[in-house]
């Protein structure tokens, strides 16, 4: 896998830039990947990202949106509004994890 610079630390990237390595990802990296996106991380970003790392360990896969807002409790309108256009893809990218399965 090809290895990037993020945030002046070198990452185990994807070739659509998703972090290979989840055990490279911490907070400050988070910030960096959300700021690359345009949005700036606030609480309900970092319920979002934390529900999806705890699920992500929980059961070795990317939650989809659709388990983010039944399992994880957080409406998809709000979904759409903390990470615009493609919730589940730029959560994903931001909390490190792979793409889930079915994004496009």
């Amino acid at each position: 896998m090809p290895v990037t610079t993020i945030d002046s630390r070198p990452v185990h990237v994807d070739q659509e830039g998703f972090l290979t390595e989840p055990d490279e990802w911490d907070e400050d990296l988070a910030t960096a990947l959300a700021a690359q996106i345009g949005i700036t991380l606030g609480d309900d970003h970092w319920k979002a990202i934390r529900f999806l790392r705890n699920d992500f360990a929980a059961r070795g896969e990317t939650p989809t949106l659709r388990r983010v807002t039944v399992a994880g409790g957080i409406p998809t309108k709000e979904l759409f509004a903390l990470f615009p256009q493609k919730p589940a893809k730029k959560l994903a990218y931001v909390a490190g994890l792979p793409k889930p399965r079915g994004c496009v």
